[in-house]
């Protein structure tokens, strides 16, 4: 599902794991955290977290009347053919505040599943989107213990000097620091030290080719702004372009009267215009994402020696770059060291624009694309600076409640310590059993159907049976964090020093942590075993380069899935989900990744060619679909391939999953107040986990950055492909649910 080791997570994710749901804003916004790396001792965290709970939702009424005249039964009685225990009330509950039955389910089934969701859910001040899985998030927060000490700027001046300073809030910049300032060093020790990769991309990560070993890898940089349609596109765009220069141009007003240095508006304006026009050549170097799709064209391996000579700008030195950011954890790289090189069409662009700009304007870049992630660790008046620039991006008006933030960044970063708490306190063990005959239910499946694909041989068909077996799963947590007396678990923690007082100092020593940890990989084998999120998300995961799936505890609850409810709503829930996952490795990136994680390709030319064919239908079918909210934009069909046939493939796996178990165990009673089948319940609860809206601004941004289609036609999509859905609710041919055109990949 939700995107970020050598690299953030959110960017690791973002290239190389899957999601079966985008980041949520308050991830985007939380410093960069690194895979596994940067956490905190476990007796930090048990002194500074209270206990996670999460909280039951809806029917909180239903449930008491139920209890009530049970006289303390917790199962309820079954009457007839009306289910009538708890979680069946609750199931039921949920379901019919979540519909709009006036909807006609063949004319937007989207609107029929979610249209009471959508009346009753206002989008909160705070939030650029809000849905199921944002409720759910939400619920797995809760307040830290204790106040966090401010200390306004002081500790972001003391920062700025480790990488040169600020040559826009410096008074003798040009004297002291500029006649020996290095690119390599700079660049090497944002890098190394703050975990921040600007204008060169450098990190360690497995090796797409051996899936056993990581090597360093070399791509274009992430920007200021989500994509490079914010640096050119008019209407919104250009608002939030303006609102983000201004941004620039306070947060350097501020910065020098904290040095008390002389007010000089028009030198700052200056200069930072400068900046802005430094970064939009940036991001028109970079390659849209529409054309970064196939990993198999971006890979290009090489030694140091060949990449000094193929990209040299300015006289820059590949190896002592590297080698400086490398040394901050005692490994060495010479010349032969490979590479591999993603982005050789921007490092192409790099030189000539490097040339145009001086020396002084480079740095105020770097340093800016370092203070702006650090503004969430500072005191209110850099968050009310940005305030302007948060309501253009997003269409948000509040910032997030202090203590949510602490929680998110604190789960976000402290990933096994927090999800040790979370699983003792709310995830029932028996969970693990059930998920994992699901996942061998429907696994099965998709074996099984791939004898209905006349578009694939029956060699590519083996290869690809091989694959799906070979899968490995993880579910729920990590066993190990839950030992008593753990060494193992405090031992991720045990290189941080960190101070109940300095929280932005402890942020910045998380990043230092989380880079080294991620770093100095480079010479260590890849462990499969390890997880590659914490157990306290609402998500869940494909890698390729391990042929994974991951499932946290956090999603292994209503409406996803619950002992307590009926099976189809598990099948339509969590069982989508993990067709969803499993699907991934097959679609127009996985695809390229064989059983042991590595990119080799494993297709005759028959095969190949006929799934981009059937994949293009579903180019076509998203790209046809104008999201008004975005102001008339089109999906883009390319960008969201890969989430689409994941999309559609997990729910056709999931509902033969479902009939099968039907056929095993008969049929299961009615809900009570639905005069509904389990086979329609199935369809409406795998809607339903999708129900959510966003504002038009948060539009906007995700129409251009999200990989998935947004939740209408997640699920719009998926459906009027699958002729299961059109029998099941009596769709006529040639309805908005029943087109006669259908796409299928898997």
């Amino acid at each position: 599902m939700e995107n970020e080791v050598g690299k953030s997570v959110d960017n690791q994710m973002d290239k190389y794991i899957v999601t079966i749901m985008g980041k949520s804003e308050s991830q985007m916004d939380i410093v960069e955290k690194t895979t596994k790396s940067g956490k905190k001792p476990w007796s930090f965290v048990a002194i500074g977290l209270a206990v996670l709970l999460l909280l039951m939702t809806c029917a909180a009424v239903a449930l008491v009347i139920l209890y009530a005249s049970s006289r303390g039964s917790y199962y309820g009685t079954n009457s007839g053919k009306i289910c009538t225990t708890p979680g069946c009330v609750t199931a039921a509950a949920r379901i019919i505040q979540n519909m709009d039955p006036t909807a006609d389910p063949c004319k937007d089934f989207y609107q029929y599943a979610c249209g009471g969701w959508l009346n009753r859910h206002v989008i909160p001040e705070t939030s650029s989107r809000y849905s199921i899985f944002d409720i759910l998030r939400d619920e797995l927060e809760i307040i830290l213990k204790g106040l966090i000490e401010q200390r306004d700027s002081l500790p972001l001046l003391e920062a700025l000097r480790m990488v040169g300073d600020w040559p826009v809030a410096s008074a003798d910049w040009s004297k002291t620091k500029e006649p020996s300032w290095s690119m390599e060093e700079n660049l090497s020790i944002m890098n190394s030290r703050f975990n921040k990769r600007v204008l060169i991309d450098m990190f360690v990560w497995n090796d797409d080719r051996d899936s056993s070993r990581h090597i360093i890898y070399i791509d274009q940089p992430s920007l200021g702004m989500p994509s490079r349609d914010y640096y050119f596109n008019g209407d919104n765009y250009q608002r939030v372009r303006e609102a983000y220069l201004q941004f620039m141009i306070t947060i350097a007003k501020m910065i020098r009267e904290d040095k008390n240095m002389s007010k000089d508006d028009s030198f700052v304006q200056e200069e930072m215009a400068k900046v802005m026009e430094f970064e939009t050549e940036i991001a028109n170097a970079t390659t849209p994402a529409e054309e970064r799709h196939d990993v198999t064209l971006l890979y290009n391996k090489m030694t140091l020696a060949e990449l000094q000579e193929e990209f040299s700008f300015n006289e820059f030195n590949w190896t002592f770059f590297i080698q400086r950011i490398m040394s901050s954890v005692n490994v060495q790289v010479d010349p032969e060291e490979e590479v591999v090189v993603y982005g050789m069409p921007y490092l192409q662009e790099l030189k000539a624009i490097i040339s145009k700009y001086s020396a002084s304007t480079i740095q105020n870049y770097l340093i800016w694309r370092l203070v702006i992630d650090r503004i969430s660790s500072l005191s209110r008046r850099f968050k009310d600076a940005r305030a302007s620039y948060r309501k253009a991006l997003y269409g948000t008006t509040l910032e997030e409640a202090r203590w949510r933030e602490c929680v998110s960044y604190v789960n976000n970063n402290m990933e096994n310590a927090v999800g040790a708490m979370y699983v003792r306190e709310t995830f029932a063990g028996e969970s693990k059993r059930m998920v994992r005959d699901l996942i061998e239910k429907i696994r099965e499946v998709f074996v099984e159907t791939l004898d209905e694909l006349q578009w694939m041989d029956k060699a590519s068909k083996e290869k690809a049976r091989e694959k799906a077996m070979a899968i490995k799963e993880q579910i729920g947590y990590p066993d190990y964090i839950l030992e008593d007396q753990n060494e193992k678990l405090d031992l991720e923690y045990a290189n941080l020093n960190f101070s109940e007082h300095n929280y932005f100092e402890n942020i910045l020593e998380n990043l230092r942590a989380g880079a080294q940890k991620s770093l100095k990989k480079l010479r260590e084998r890849v462990d499969q075993d390890i997880w590659i999120i914490g157990a306290a998300v609402v998500n869940a995961f494909y890698s390729p380069n391990r042929n994974q799936i991951v499932f946290p505890a956090g999603i292994l609850q209503p409406p996803f899935f619950s002992k307590h409810q009926p099976q189809a709503l598990n099948f339509g829930g969590i069982g989508m989900v993990i067709g969803h996952e499993i699907t991934h490795g097959f679609d127009d990136n996985g695809r390229n990744f064989d059983k042991d994680g590595n990119m080799l390709d494993w297709w005759s030319n028959f095969s190949a060619l006929h799934f981009k064919e059937q994949s293009l239908c579903m180019v076509h079918q998203y790209g046809n679909y104008t999201w008004e909210l975005a102001g008339g934009q089109n999906v883009s069909g390319i960008s969201t391939l890969g989430e689409n046939i994941a999309d559609n493939g997990g729910v056709r796996q999931a509902y033969k999953a479902y009939l099968k178990w039907l056929e095993q165990e008969g049929k299961e009673p009615k809900l009570p107040g639905l005069n509904l089948s389990h086979k329609q319940l199935f369809f409406l609860n795998f809607a339903q986990v999708w129900c959510g809206s966003y504002r038009p601004e948060y539009a906007s941004q995700s129409i251009k950055t999200d990989v998935h289609s947004p939740l209408k036609y997640r699920v719009m999509g998926s459906l009027q492909n699958f002729e299961a859905f059109s029998e099941v609710f009596h769709c006529k041919k040639g309805t908005a649910m029943h087109p006669a055109g259908k796409c299928r990949v898997w």
